[in-house]
């Protein structure tokens, strides 16, 4: 195990311990080490190959659906083998272990659930449930991620053959209301947020660090990107969250 950043992880974890109320921000970044590409990588990123106002925005998707799908499909694949990886069941284990309140995710994977995190707001929706654009049918999306997996072919609704779209959200639509209420509601509570792989780029889950912040409260940060709260962050973690985040979570078990 490394034992770089080591005053730091432990500064971090003495925070965790004395924090009143604690809570997690998590963006593609903490996925990665499960083998899902984040968005903004160069090189690697799923932005470097199409421009996202046209692939995955609400106005694109209804004028070219199979854009979007033939976009996401590499992504999909991904997801379904995607297992937690060390990041996920830290986080988990310090939610158990009484540190942490919620884990509030830019992440449409549901890799924080599988990992055990009971209370995950995720601000930019999930791939479990799908609607009809057409004729506005909710429906759990298994058997037609299945299928458009195996196939290839833009999900179509059983009932009117409209377009299926995955409940993610693009590019021009409003996040969910009741997640964002929900999570405003940790926020306002929170006096420490970790911000565990988000680059802190995409409004509004970039704003709630200076909120926290803006309330005296404590501010962690790991990230292999600098991002814009590094100024104020106190600690700052520039490293892979796989072995940083269960470090700090060991640090905090043993006192």
């Amino acid at each position: 195990m490394s034992h770089a950043y080591h005053d730091e992880i432990i500064r971090a974890a003495h925070l965790l311990c004395e924090a009143r109320y604690a809570i997690a921000l998590t963006g593609a970044g903490s996925s990665t080490p499960s083998g899902i590409s984040d968005f903004r990588t160069p090189g690697e990123g799923l932005w470097e190959r199409v421009n996202p106002l046209e692939v995955a925005s609400i106005r694109g998707f209804r004028k070219r659906p199979e854009a979007f799908y033939g976009w996401i499909r590499s992504l999909a694949v991904a997801l379904v083998t995607a297992e937690p990886n060390a990041g996920h069941l830290a986080l988990a284990d310090l939610e158990e272990g009484g540190w942490l309140k919620a884990v509030v995710t830019q992440n449409i994977d549901g890799l924080h659930q599988r990992a055990g995190s009971r209370e995950v707001l995720e601000l930019h929706g999930h791939l479990r449930e799908a609607t009809c654009v057409a004729c506005g049918r909710k429906m759990e999306a298994g058997t037609l991620f299945d299928r458009f997996l195996a196939s290839g072919d833009v999900p179509r609704c059983p009932m009117c053959d409209g377009v299926i779209k995955p409940s993610v959200v693009l590019f021009g639509e409003p996040l969910p209301a009741d997640v964002v209420e929900a999570a405003m509601v940790h926020v306002g509570r929170a006096d420490l947020m970790l911000v565990a792989g988000s680059s802190l780029e995409v409004a509004p889950a970039s704003l709630l660090p200076r909120q926290v912040y803006e309330h005296d409260g404590h501010l962690i940060v790991v990230n292999l990107m600098s991002t814009y709260i590094d100024d104020v962050a106190d600690v700052v973690i520039h490293a892979d969250l796989a072995d940083v985040l269960p470090r700090i979570a060991q640090a905090c078990v043993e006192g």
